[in-house]
C-alpha cells in the first residue's frame, strides 16, 4: 500500500545509511534534502581529511542538521586514517598503560580531527570487557577484560571526545566481549553469569554522559531468551532505558548482519528494531546503495501502517535523533590543536611489554634483520587494506632489513625452510597478531623457533604467551604507532 510522504519522511529522520564513492550521489543529496537523519562514512568514502571535510560540506549543503557518524575508534578501526594506519593505539593499549589523563586527552585529539573533518558521532569508545581470549571481533578494540578497568576509560574516553564537541556512542551493548562468535555471521550468545560484568561500562559512560549508545546484536537470555538484544524491548527499553537510565540516541549495529537480518530481512530488522526502543538504524556497511535505503525506510512505514511500530514511537525515536543534531550543531567552542602524533605514539611506546627469555645481548639488534610477519584475516570491522607490522618502520631505522609477510596457506614447511635459509647469519623478527587464536601461527612459530631460537617474537594481538623467543615483544596493538614503538624497542631507540 503506498505510503504517505509525511510517514516516509518520519521514516527517513532515523536512518544513517552508507554510500558507494568519495563524494555524495545523487539519490543520497535527494534524500538528504527530505530529511533524513544522517550517513555513516566507511573506509570506501575516504582519502583523507582534507577530502572527507569537502564531502561533509556537501553533505551539510542538503541538510544543515545532518549527523555524519563513522567508527573511528583508533588502533585497528579506523577510517580517518584508513590508507595510513592510525597514529593512535587502540583501547588494550591504553587500558594496559592505565592512564585515564591520558586516554582523555587521546580522545579529545581526536575528537578535534574528526570535528575539522564534519564529523559529528564517532561510533566509539568499544565498552565491551574482553573477558573471553578467543573473541573473534572485539580482542584488542576493548580497554580490557577487566569491568572497572573498561568503565574508568569508556569514561574517559567519552569525556575526551565530547570535549571537541563530537558525540560518543558506547558500543556493543549490552556486551560483546564475552563471547566467540561474530555477529555479522552469527547470532553470539551472553551468559547469564557476565552480563552483569559486561554492563558495568555502559553503565559508566551515562554517568559521564555518553550522548548515544550502539546496540550490538546479542542474545542475553537472562533478560531476553527469544530476541537478540537490537529487536528486544525488554533489553532496550526495559534495561536500557529503564533500568540504566539511559536518555540519549539508540543506534544500531549494522543492520544488515545476519544475526538480526537473517531471519526479517534488514526491512523487517529495522522495523522491528525501532518498535524495540531503538532510534536510528546504521545500515550500509556492506550493502550502501538507495535501493537498500529505499527499501529499510519503506518498511519503517509500512510497518507503522500494519501496526508492528506505533507511530508515536517512530516519532519519539526521530525527536531523540534531532535533539542530538541540535548539540552537534551548537558547537561553540574552539576545536582543540592537533597533537601531530605525539600523543598516540607516546600512548603507543608505554603500552610495550619486553620479556627477555635469553642472556644472550639479543637486542639491540645489531644488524639489518630479516622480518617474517604472519598475517591473519581479520575480521571485517578491520579494513584488510590498512597498514599494519614491524617491518616498514624497522626498515627504516635499520636500512636493509628484508621483510616478508606470509598469509594462511602461505605458512608451509617448505616455505618456512626457505626463510630459515634466507635468515642465516642474520637476526631473525617474527611478528605475529593473535598467535593463540589461528593454529597456523602457532605451527609456523614453533617451526621458526624451533631452528632460531634466538629470534624475537613481536605480538600484535592479544598476547597469549610471553615465553615465545629469545625476547617477546608484546604491543598490545597493531596500528601504525605499535609498530613504530616496536621498532624502536628493538634498535634500542627509546
Amino acid at each position: 500500500m503506498p505510503q504517505s510522504g509525511d510517514l516516509l519522511r518520519l521514516a527517513d529522520a532515523v536512518l544513517f545509511p552508507g554510500f558507494a564513492g568519495q563524494t555524495p550521489p545523487d539519490w543520497l543529496r535527494r534524500r538528504l534534502g527530505d530529511g533524513l537523519a544522517g550517513v555513516v562514512l566507511f573506509s570506501r568514502n575516504i582519502a583523507d581529511p582534507g577530502q572527507v571535510a569537502r564531502l561533509t560540506a556537501a553533505l551539510r549543503a542538503e541538510n544543515p542538521s545532518v549527523l555524519v557518524g563513522t567508527d573511528e575508534e583508533s588502533g585497528e578501526v579506523t577510517r580517518l586514517e584508513v590508507a595510513t594506519g592510525s597514529s593512535r593505539p587502540g583501547g588494550y593499549a591504553l587500558g594496559v598503560v592505565d592512564d585515564e589523563a591520558l586516554t582523555e586527552a587521546l580522545a579529545r585529539d581526536l575528537g578535534g580531527d574528526l570535528a575539522r573533518a564534519g564529523v559529528t558521532i564517532d561510533f566509539a569508545p568499544s565498552a565491551d570487557v574482553n573477558s573471553n581470549p578467543d573473541n573473534p571481533v572485539i580482542g584488542l578494540r576493548a580497554f580490557g577484560a577487566d569491568p572497572a578497568l573498561v568503565g574508568r576509560h569508556t569514561r574517559a574516553f567519552v569525556r575526551g571526545l565530547q570535549s571537541a564537541r563530537v558525540a560518543a556512542c558506547a558500543k556493543h551493548f549490552p556486551g560483546h566481549g564475552d563471547t566467540s562468535i561474530d555477529s555479522h555471521h552469527g547470532v553470539p550468545v551472553v551468559a547469564d553469569d557476565g552480563i552483569e560484568a559486561a554492563l558495568v561500562p555502559f553503565r559508566e559512560a551515562i554517568k559521564e554522559g555518553v550522548k548515544a549508545v550502539m546496540t550490538g546484536h546479542l542474545l542475553v537470555p537472562s533478560y531476553d531468551a527469544e530476541l537478540p538484544a537490537t529487536l528486544s524491548p525488554k533489553v532496550l527499553t526495559g534495561l536500557l532505558r529503564e533500568e540504566l537510565g539511559f536518555d540519549g540516541m539508540i543506534i544500531t549495529d549494522g543492520i544488515e548482519m545476519a544475526a538480526v537480518s537473517g531471519a526479517y530481512g534488514i526491512g523487517g530488522a529495522s522495523a522491528r528494531a525501532i518498535a524495540a526502543g531503538a532510534d536510528a538504524i546504521c545500515i550500509g556497511g556492506e550493502r550502501a546503495d538507495e535501493a537498500v535505503a529505499v527499501e529499510v525506510r519503506d518498511a519503517i512505514a509500512a510497518a507503522v501502517t500494519d501496526g508492528l511500530l506505533p507511530e508515536e514511537r517512530l516519532a519519539d525515536a526521530a525527536r531523540r535523533v534531532r535533539e542530538l543534531a541540535a548539540w552537534a550543531a551548537s558547537s561553540g567552542s574552539d576545536i582543540q590543536g592537533h597533537e601531530n602524533g605525539y600523543l598516540g605514539l607516546t600512548a603507543a611506546r608505554r603500552a610495550i611489554r619486553v620479556t627477555r627469555r635469553s642472556t644472550a645481548p639479543v637486542l639491540p639488534l645489531a644488524s639489518a634483520p630479516y622480518v617474517v610477519e604472519l598475517a591473519p584475516e581479520m575480521n571485517l570491522a578491520i579494513d584488510k587494506s590498512t597498514p599494519w607490522g614491524v617491518g616498514e618502520p624497522l626498515s627504516r631505522l635499520l636500512p636493509g632489513t628484508t621483510v616478508t609477510r606470509l598469509a594462511v596457506g602461505e605458512a608451509t614447511g617448505a616455505a618456512l625452510e626457505r626463510l630459515i635459509g634466507a635468515a642465516v647469519f642474520r637476526p631473525l623478527v617474527i611478528v605475529v597478531r593473535d598467535a593463540h587464536r589461528y593454529a597456523w601461527q602457532a605451527e609456523a612459530l614453533r617451526h621458526l623457533l624451533s631452528a632460531r631460537p634466538d629470534a624475537v617474537v613481536v605480538e600484535m594481538g592479544l598476547p597469549a604467551r610471553s615465553d615465545l623467543g629469545a625476547v617477546h615483544i608484546a604491543t598490545y596493538g597493531s596500528a601504525r604507532v605499535c609498530g613504530q614503538a616496536a621498532a624502536e624497542v628493538l634498535t634500542g631507540r627509546v
